[in-house]
């Protein structure tokens, strides 16, 4: 029964990616990623920017050279044939645009070169891509020459960004004048350059990754055998001297263990090596992985693990150390079934930290491998509740869309690259035969990236000026060397000790709620500066917090920000001190949390979405709430009219017994409520008048009342931004009766299991998150703090909620009728997609 269920289990895993992929083609294509809650792509400039995370893309169909050797595994060979006379026929890589050099690395010259080694496999079989002659390699050289000018540093560590068509000097390149770069970054490039020069025989590429990684492993720290998470490129000076194995510094470390088994240069091995022993003695304290002081590595440098670290259990199979590789994924397991999803950030006792999930693959692909190491089918189920979260609660009609809240189940307008480049390569290895593949996968390595790199390329003749410099100090050392990986059926002779190791960590996660008290040492005494005791406007407390080494940091939102660099601390015991006064201060934030409202759920639920669709809302500190109901309201939504629902509505017979849509601005949001709950409204949703606001780049905060009791204000009130509030006009504009759900949290999507699932769903299990990065309070804790709370809704004036008046005769904009806006807002989108056709 197993083996059908599972075999089902691939079938379903195809499905999914053909969602995936042909919603990109029919939506997105040509450009570089899809935004599934729009249908529509994503062409940088012409979408309001997201910062570094755009430094991806570099208008070259990324995704569509991200999924090349993606469509080989799957058996889609017609499809890879045709999507590689796309990217020769379509795909430009000479564009005057900004990339980061690791990404394009990565994504782009990996997806190039994997395209490449299935081209030439295929091409060798006989049956398909005889007209192929390199092309992909050609156009693969073109992108590592135009990488190439990043690496003119003093120190051989790369530039982290690099204009395609520029490179990096001269005005025009608009960049170049960057110092830092973290370690990942310049040190992930050593498969993808190395492979290059062996597929070409041009051994620059090569030369110039080794030479980074020799500066890297120059510049850690000796006592520690650790590197920091940040480094300035020209002088060799750790910026930032965290380490761990979670971002910023992952690849790196995966990058020496691969680049060993993929050119057999037993030096890379050594440096692995040492690095792991250091990682085990000082970072892994299992499960937990926790960042260290590359100078003090007994002090922790945080108390919360990134998501990005759940690569780390799928690394140490490969260098064959079983046991921990199982109790860190066991973890990383139980937090995803506590969350659906791995939080993008959670804290030590699997709190979420950082909400978002931009739907990772590291998890599935610590699955994958510790079921080929162990045969448990454990591993299996793991994999099905990857499959199951992702269909129940991230598929939406175009794709599949990243979570912005695994709390509330509400997403983010995204699906990144790596979605179709590694999750489904390691779901679906995970759940396939052998008969199943139509190659041996032994016979590659995976990058970062997941691409395919040939093993052949070990034997391939290359020149002897780029092999790395050995220094005296690095002669081989046989005790650093794990030649082979062990068996894991005699180091697991019981099939039942797996098991063993699992139970303690499942009961930890479990009992994880409430967070206990943080450890103090003995004799150390109470730090001079508690945490309920702080104020930010305090000079006194200010100068208590430089000597701790805590550093504190005004947003521009209003909220203030506590971090904590024991380096920076006047002494060793006042590091230790500030130390416990962040653990008191993340206490205190818990308990802060609880007395406020978090973020609610708007769930379309009418044809064709179903309730896939959710939207981040900010709650109302009056009117109903949504935490105490078990259902939540449900109903049909309608523009109200006037729009700002600041006077009397004047289309009350449409409005009564529906969710009314307001527009943010001119009075009070307590008075909005109260003008359409008099209409018949049985709940109201606010969209922000702020063109191009959107939860994404803005926090969410709680709409207050109007300064006198609210107690008749009876229905729920919910906040949207005005990308998400667009979501749901277009929605509006195109299907009529839209039906929306005002929760707590979204509810099942009562999607249909495939017929191919073989065991029910399983329920979530209850939410105990609590996030640990609220606002400090400016005032002593026993006031109410009102940073996060907006108290006037005018954004143009600040107005005492009292003094504030409209009267009902004003006009503005706002007013118009419902027509005049809808036809408003179909101008913009025509325009607006119109500049995407002229762009591309």
């Amino acid at each position: 029964m197993f083996a059908v269920c599972y075999c089902l289990h691939r079938n379903q895993v195809i499905e999914m990616f053909d969602h995936a992929y042909q919603n990109y083609m029919d939506h997105a294509y040509p450009a570089d990623e899809l935004m599934p809650l729009t249908c529509r792509g994503r062409v940088r400039g012409l979408e309001p920017s997201r910062g570094d995370v755009d430094d991806a893309l570099g208008k070259f169909s990324l995704t569509l050279i991200d999924t090349l050797d993606t469509l080989v595994l799957l058996n889609k060979t017609t499809e890879f044939e045709a999507a590689v006379r796309r990217v020769l026929s379509d795909v430009r890589l000479d564009n005057d645009i900004v990339v980061s050099v690791f990404e394009t690395n990565i994504r782009v010259l990996g997806g190039l070169l994997g395209g490449h080694s299935m081209a030439v496999m295929l091409k060798e079989g006989g049956q398909n891509m005889q007209w192929y002659q390199d092309e992909l390699l050609h156009m693969a050289k073109d992108l590592g020459l135009r990488l190439l000018p990043a690496f003119n540093t003093s120190s051989g560590l790369p530039y982290p960004r690099v204009n395609l068509k520029y490179g990096v000097r001269g005005p025009e390149t608009r960049t170049g004048t960057e110092t830092d770069t973290c370690t990942a970054c310049a040190g992930t490039i050593i498969l993808e350059f190395a492979a290059l020069s062996r597929f070409t025989g041009d051994p620059v590429f090569e030369a110039h990754a080794r030479r980074a990684l020799d500066f890297l492993w120059e510049k850690r720290q000796r006592n520690s055998n650790l590197v920091g998470t940040t480094i300035n490129i020209h002088s060799g000076e750790w910026v930032r001297r965290d380490s761990g194995v979670g971002a910023g510094i992952d690849s790196y470390y995966e990058y020496l263990l691969k680049a060993y088994i993929l050119l057999g240069d037993d030096l890379f091995l050594q440096r692995f090596n040492i690095h792991y022993a250091s990682i085990m003695k000082y970072i892994s304290q299992p499960p937990l992985l926790l960042d260290v002081h590359i100078h003090k590595p007994l002090l922790p440098a945080r108390t919360w693990m990134d998501s990005l670290l759940a690569f780390f259990p799928g690394l140490q199979v490969l260098k064959g150390d079983i046991r921990p590789a199982i109790e860190t994924h066991e973890m990383l397991y139980q937090v995803t079934k506590k969350h659906n999803f791995l939080p993008e950030a959670f804290t030590t006792d699997f709190r979420v930290h950082w909400a978002q999930h931009p739907l990772r693959p590291e998890f599935a692909e610590s699955t994958y491998f510790l079921y080929k190491a162990t045969g448990d089918p454990y591993y299996l189920e793991a994999g099905r509740t990857i499959l199951d979260n992702l269909n129940r609660f991230a598929r939406v009609p175009c794709g599949f869309a990243a979570m912005k809240d695994v709390r509330t189940g509400s997403h983010e307008d995204r699906m990144d690259s790596f979605f179709l480049a590694e999750m489904f390569k390691y779901l679906f290895l995970l759940f396939a035969e052998a008969e199943d593949l139509p190659f041996d996968v032994e016979d590659y390595v995976f990058t970062t990236e997941a691409h395919l790199l040939p093993l052949s390329l070990s034997t391939t003749p290359h020149s002897s000026l780029i092999s790395s410099n050995r220094t005296s100090e690095e002669e081989l050392d046989d005790s650093n060397f794990d030649w082979t990986c062990p068996n894991t059926r005699l180091l697991f002779p019981d099939p039942a000790f797996p098991r063993n190791l699992r139970e303690p960590i499942r009961s930890a996660v479990d009992k994880s709620c409430p967070r206990p008290a943080p450890y103090r040492e003995p004799g150390m005494g109470r730090p001079p500066l508690r945490a309920q005791d702080f104020m930010a406007n305090n000079p006194e407390h200010l100068e208590l917090l430089r000597r701790m080494g805590v550093s504190l940091i005004h947003l521009k939102d209003g909220r203030v920000q506590l971090v904590q660099h024991a380096t920076q601390a006047v002494s060793a015991v006042a590091a230790e001190d500030g130390v416990r006064f962040m653990q008191e201060m993340m206490e205190l934030s818990s308990q802060q949390q609880k007395e406020q409202l978090p973020p609610r759920a708007i769930q379309i639920v009418s044809h064709p979405f179903f309730g896939r669709v959710v939207l981040t809302a900010g709650p109302a500190q009056f009117g109903t709430d949504l935490s105490k109901s078990s259902t939540g309201v449900r109903g049909f939504v309608a523009v109200a009219e006037p729009y700002s629902g600041c006077s009397e509505i004047t289309n009350a017979e449409y409005i009564q017994g529906h969710i009314a849509l307001l527009q943010r601005g001119q009075c009070m949001f307590a008075e909005k409520a109260r003008h359409i709950q008099k209409a018949g409204a049985i709940g109201g949703i606010v969209i922000d008048d702020n063109e191009g606001s959107s939860s994404d780049t803005a926090p969410l905060f709680q709409m207050a009342g109007d300064g006198r009791n609210t107690d008749d204000v009876t229905l729920p009130l919910l906040f949207l931004f005005h990308k998400e509030g667009n979501i749901l006009l277009e929605a509006l504009k195109e299907y009529r009766e839209v039906e929306v759900l005002l929760s707590d949290k979204a509810r099942d999507r009562g999607v249909s299991s495939t017929p191919c699932m073989c065991v029910d769903v399983q329920e979530a299990e209850e939410d105990c998150t609590t996030e640990a990065t609220t606002p400090v309070p400016s005032e002593p804790s026993g006031q109410q703090p009102t940073s996060k709370v907006e108290l006037e809704e005018s954004a143009s004036e600040e107005v005492s909620p009292l003094q504030e008046e409209v009267s009902p005769g004003d006009t503005d904009s706002s007013s118009q009728s419902v027509d005049e806006l809808l036809a408003d807002w179909r101008e913009d989108l025509e325009a607006f997609q119109q500049m995407e056709k002229d762009e591309l």
